[in-house]
């Protein structure tokens, strides 16, 4: 899903997210979780305001960012222990 994001720019354009609209809902980035860079796209995944956890990727080039997973805020963690919930997953 193509998304609109605005970005810290440093040495380079879209160097990490700081927030992120979604329809009419814009979600501040409060911390990068994790992040990997592939041949044509950098990915990030993000702890959001309202507690989601989503992956964005970054087309170098024209492609602009997508939202790529999302994980609602309280979601279990899949494949943990039955009851126990861990912010940084599943998107692990």
């Amino acid at each position: 899903m193509k998304i609109h994001v605005e970005s810290y720019d440093g040495y380079r354009s879209g160097e990490r997210p700081l927030r992120f609209r979604l329809g009419e809902k814009r979600r501040e980035v409060v911390e990068v979780l994790d992040r990997w860079f592939g041949e044509d796209h950098d990915y990030f995944k993000v702890l959001a305001d309202d507690g989601g956890v989503y992956v964005l990727r970054c087309g170098r080039g024209a492609d602009g960012w997508e939202l790529t997973q999302y994980r609602a805020a309280g979601a279990e963690n899949a494949g943990g222990p039955p009851g126990r919930k861990n912010p940084r997953g599943p998107l692990n």
